[in-house]
């Protein structure tokens, strides 16, 4: 590498961070914290005397080059570090969010450079909605935002456009505030139930997630404003934030990266998050082979990547070289350390050049650099009706007995379940969006018409409160508000004979543990609590004595445990946390203003201790080998026959479809054709989601029994009426990954086409033939683990 001379160094600033202000070593002049420097005052001190019309300003893309010609080694590492130079609050080992001095309550910003023309762009998260500071000093407007379903709630509506809906009605919420970055949408695979982030996460399946990622992606970025996709990659977990995770390089390709790889190929995102983790023993924030050989040369990806916000110790030479062009939040310290390295040795400047430039092409798009001002004045109500019919779509019909649901809006219902009270919209940590209201069920319920047992509610409320002033349950203050345990249910023995006899039918509201955003999931949240249970029993046997219906409204976060008690219930409603317009949405489906159409994303298992991980998971920090390798999901359970609760891609609706006969190409040469019809055979409108799932022979790579290749919603179809439904497939999409070749290969064989309502209900079958062995993309060899899996296998 080039070693910079003392003659190349000694008229540059070099910035030490003391504890109470900056060194400008070359002057020894110091600067206490409360005071500012301008970019003129250091060039004057420095001795720099271009004339300022001789200064290259960044004007647009084409003036990227003589701008960086013109940077200063310390203006390149300030702007390769985010723009929060000062003070940083660590929370259990992270710096979260609030970082922006442009926009309060922002994540984030760059480093501005305005000797350049280089503004600040401003970054915000995320999953929800833009979440940023609803209260500004010495101001007494709310900056309030829309809170959207969370990612794993857009993932059961199987509906892309709707997907881009929620984008573009995110992107005008961010141009409002002058947000130009979001830090989402997440795209790791649900393949841990247990994963605390999972809900910020789409699917356990990689084509739902990066068909929906990419919808997403598309519906913010095409009207100006940016996206950042993370967290890249294999990031599972957060009882082991920065484990090492070992997988291998099939999983990693065909599952941990297929949906990323899409996204980046057909919605171009601005940007990427590395995730905190090792994969096959090296941080992803300083993997080259993760960075530059997959996303950069494999991938095709044009824009930056960051890191997550972290305090963790990383090696920034080897960030710098990896791909990895920004270090966010920011800290002086790291830009001094990349100053060291250049003039050490280290590292070459030729590294920051192009670090710098991938930013700047970013940072040219965005609305700060056109001049956009921020009307701080967003659409809420538009945001709002977005919000209310995703989360209506995402929710799953899990049973319906003798036609349980819809029920009519003019009956009465008593509520029961802690939920009641305590409204759970979903959210914690960078989802924690403010929203200018959040609507919980019973209000939802009692705004569609239904007459509610008041009284009931009453006790509710009075019951959580005084809980939650007792030390036992009061919540821990944290950078995102007070969370505290899940509370117990309230003894109903003697409400519940009362609501049997006077109301029409009994809602039990089932949640989940708020949860902490640094900790997974344990494993006792997946199971009701045995006063839940007692609850579920007695408004069972209340109800069902007077000849009564029940329903469940299932109020959680993720999969939980319900074979043990779905047969005391009538209706089971899977509402998700689903934004603020939770009681809406709910009320909509219950009472059939919605016909449920959403469909899981995410497999029920009978049992936790179905899972193949079930015994192994979290793990250790030094490795957690992922032994099932390939056989994530549904995956392990149709090729291993493990029944579950309810399968991936299972979902009731209020009426009946019809499929026709499957058609397909006989013999594969470039593409694959696949088309059928789909009728509703019912008595009220509907929609359906056919999935495209296929069967591949085991030639030298063993496969899953089925794989899902490709979906489509129909429009709501009314009774009698009936839709095609077309879908064209390539080579790529139907072939799997050699370790041995590092190459997507189509294996020659008889494949079957399996067309149907989700994994299990199959609806028909279609066959076509590879004649013989077709090497489709090779890839770089790279990736590999350093120690032996044991992996899962069925041969």
């Amino acid at each position: 590498m080039k070693k910079r001379s003392k003659k190349d160094t000694g008229n540059k600033l070099v910035v030490a961070v003391l504890a109470s202000g900056l060194l400008l070593s070359s002057t020894n002049l110091y600067v206490s914290a409360s005071e500012t420097i301008s970019t003129d005052q250091i060039q004057q001190k420095e001795g720099f005397v271009k004339a300022a019309n001789t200064v290259p300003k960044l004007v647009n893309a084409e003036s990227i080059d003589a701008v960086i010609n013109a940077m200063t080694l310390q203006e390149k590492a300030f702007l390769l570090v985010g723009g929060n130079k000062g003070g940083l609050t660590s929370e259990n080992g992270e710096i979260i969010g609030g970082q922006s001095t442009k926009v309060p309550g922002a994540a984030g910003q760059t480093q501005a450079i305005p000797r350049l023309g280089i503004p600040a762009i401003v970054l915000a998260d995320g999953p929800m909605g833009v979440r940023i500071s609803p209260t500004r000093e010495n101001d007494a407007k709310t900056y309030y935002a829309t809170k959207f379903p969370s990612p794993t709630v857009l993932a059961s509506t199987w509906d892309a456009d709707l997907v881009k809906e929620v984008g573009d009605a995110t992107s005008e919420e961010m141009k409002a505030y002058g947000i130009d970055l979001l830090l989402a949408p997440g795209m790791n695979i649900q393949s841990y139930l247990l994963n605390g982030r999972n809900f910020e996460y789409f699917s356990e399946d990689p084509i739902v997630t990066g068909k929906l990622a990419t919808a997403f992606v598309n519906g913010v970025e095409e009207n100006g404003v940016g996206t950042t996709i993370k967290h890249f990659a294999a990031f599972n977990q957060r009882t082991n934030n920065n484990g090492n995770m070992i997988v291998s390089q099939r999983a990693l390709r065909e599952i941990y990266l297929k949906g990323f790889e899409m996204t980046v190929k057909e919605a171009k995102p601005w940007s990427i998050m590395d995730s905190y983790n090792k994969i096959n023993g090296t941080y992803a924030t300083e993997n080259k082979e993760l960075l530059t050989d997959v996303l950069r040369n494999d991938f095709g990806f044009t824009g930056f990547a960051m890191t997550d916000w972290e305090f963790a110790d990383r090696d920034i030479v080897k960030q710098m070289e990896a791909g990895t062009n920004l270090l966010m939040p920011g800290r002086a310290a790291q830009s001094e350390a990349i100053i060291a390295a250049v003039e050490s040795g280290l590292l070459d400047e030729k590294i920051l050049d192009r670090n710098v430039k991938e930013i700047l092409q970013i940072v040219v798009q965005s609305p700060t650099f056109k001049g956009a001002e921020p009307t701080n004045s967003p659409d809420l109500a538009a945001g709002a009706k977005v919000a209310r019919t995703a989360a209506a779509q995402g929710m799953v019909l899990l049973q319906n007995k003798n036609q349980a649901l819809p029920i009519k809006n003019n009956v009465s219902a008593s509520l029961f379940g802690v939920p009641v009270s305590e409204i759970n919209t979903g959210g914690r940590g960078s989802a924690l969006v403010y929203a200018p209201y959040q609507l919980g069920i019973a209000e939802g319920l009692r705004t569609a018409g239904l007459t509610l047992n008041e009284s009931l509610l009453t006790k509710y409320d009075q019951y959580a409160a005084d809980l939650r002033s007792q030390d036992a349950y009061k919540g821990t203050p944290g950078t995102f508000g007070s969370v505290g345990p899940k509370l117990p249910e309230m003894d109903i023995t003697e409400d519940v004979q009362t609501a049997a006899a006077n109301t029409d039918i009994g809602i039990v509201v089932i949640g989940t543990a708020p949860g902490s955003y640094a900790v997974d999931r344990a494993k006792e949240d997946f199971y009701l609590s045995p006063s839940q249970k007692e609850m579920v029993e007695k408004v069972s046997k209340a109800y069902r004595d007077q000849g009564k219906k029940v329903i469940a409204v299932l109020n959680v976060e993720g999969p939980v445990e319900v074979e043990s008690w779905k047969e005391k219930v009538d209706g089971i409603l899977l509402s998700w946390q689903p934004g603020q317009e939770l009681g809406n949405a709910v009320a909509d489906v219950l009472t059939g203003k919605v016909n449920p159409s959403g469909k899981l994303a995410q497999t029920f298992p009978v049992d936790y201790t179905d899972l193949p991980y079930a015994d192994r998971y979290p793990g250790s920090p030094d490795g957690f080998p992922y032994e099932e390798d390939i056989y994530v999901g549904y995956r392990y359970n149709t090729t291993f026959n493990v029944k579950p609760s309810y399968e991936f891609g299972y979902g009731l609706s209020y009426t009946t479809f019809e499929y026709d006969k499957v058609k397909a190409t006989k013999k594969f040469k470039n593409t694959l054709s696949i088309s059928t019809a789909v009728k509703n055979t019912g008595k009220v409108p509907g929609r359906e989601v056919v999935q495209v799932y296929v069967s591949a022979p085991d030639g030298k790579l063993e496969k899953p029994s089925l794989e899902l290749k490709a979906f489509a919603k129909t429009a709501e179809l009314k009774p009698g009426k009936k839709e095609k439904v077309t879908f064209e497939l390539g080579a790529k999409d139907l072939a799997s990954f050699s370790e041995e070749l590092s190459a997507w290969v189509l294996e020659k064989g008889t494949y079957t086409i399996q067309v149907g309502a989700s994994s299990e209900d199959i609806k028909d079958t279609a066959t076509f033939t590879v004649a013989e062995d077709i090497i489709v993309e090779k890839v770089s060899d790279v990736l590999e683990p350093g120690t032996a899996i044991e992996r899962l296998s069925k041969r």
